[in-house]
Parts: structure tokens; sequence; C-alpha cells
């Protein structure tokens, strides 16, 4: 098996400056990556060493002790909380494979509607958030306006720039999964 990772960047669309993708793709990149492919429009490979994508992946042995606080739920209140976070997952995975298919506007759609702020009645958000402590309403809530600023990304059509806004929810997730823990 290769140690390097490739992974397709198409040629278009990626920089919301009105700047030729060309020149673009070939610095800034970690030491050991390397861009293939020529010519303005075509689809470019970032070769990426693998070993950079495993950096941070690993978390805690399971014979760490979990340290996250502990935020107690009444049994019907965790079924809800873990269907609510299941739905932003599957919300997450559908946005991004809108953006692969280059469907912009469809994963702002699916943003706003399934986890932007325009997605918190349909949640719940209200009734949840008594029990929380208020450190996780503020990822929470965090988490939220970060979905509906990427929705407002997406729609101006750029990929990049859509894509760097969305690592802002996910960022939200990670953050809430760190530190808390409802069993």
């Amino acid at each position: 098996m290769s140690p390097f990772i490739q992974i397709k960047i198409h040629a278009r669309r990626l920089h919301g400056d009105g700047q030729p993708l060309m020149g673009k793709m070939d610095r800034n990149w970690p030491p050991g990556c390397r861009v293939t492919g020529h010519g303005p429009g075509l689809n470019r490979i970032l070769i990426l060493p693998a070993m950079i994508l495993t950096i941070g992946i690993s978390g805690p042995s399971a014979a760490d002790e979990d340290v996250r606080q502990l935020v107690e739920l009444p049994s019907n209140m965790q079924q809800h909380m873990m269907s609510n976070m299941r739905d932003h997952l599957a919300a997450i995975n559908e946005i991004l494979r809108e953006m692969g298919n280059d469907e912009l506007d469809r994963a702002a759609e699916i943003a706003e509607t399934r986890l932007g702020m325009n997605s918190l009645n349909s949640h719940g958000a209200s009734h949840m958030a008594k029990f929380m402590p208020g450190e996780m309403q503020t990822i929470g809530t965090g988490m939220h306006r970060a979905a509906s600023r990427f929705a407002l990304k997406a729609q101006e059509g750029y990929a990049l720039p859509a894509y760097r806004a969305l690592s802002e929810v996910t960022s939200a997730c990670v953050a809430c999964h760190a530190g808390y823990r409802i069993r």
C-alpha cells in the first residue's frame, strides 16, 4: 500500500477571489505534499503523506479514564439528544455529499434546515438547554451559528471557503464531545 493518499481537487470554483487557480495549487502545502496535473480547468491530485492524516486522530485509549464532564439527563432526554446528534452527523454527511457533487446551494439548504439557527425549534433545543452546563450550551449554540454561517458561505458558490466554514461546525462537535458525556 502506498504511503500517500490522493485527494482529487476540481480546478474550478475553489477560490472566491477571482484569481486563476494555476499557481495557488502548487504552493503552501505541508512538507512532503505535492500536486499533480497540468493546465487550467483540469482536475488535479493532491498527494498527502498518510502520516499527516493520522496526526491527531488517535484519542485516549480504552484503558484511559473518561475525564469528560458527565451531564445527567433523564432517560427520555438522553434518547432525544442522541437522536439529534445522529441527525446532525447524517446532515454533515449529506452536506459533504452535495459539496462533492458541486451542489453548494443544496448543501447550504441542508445546513440551515438541519443544523443552523433555523433548526433549533425542530430539535427541541429550548427544553434541552436547561439540563446542560453553560459552556456546553455555548458550544451547542456556536455549532448552530457556524452552520448558518456555512450556509451563507456555500451560497456564494465557492467550495474552498465553504469547506473552511464547515470545519467550524465540526470543530464545535469535537469540542463538545471532548468535554462532555451523557453516559
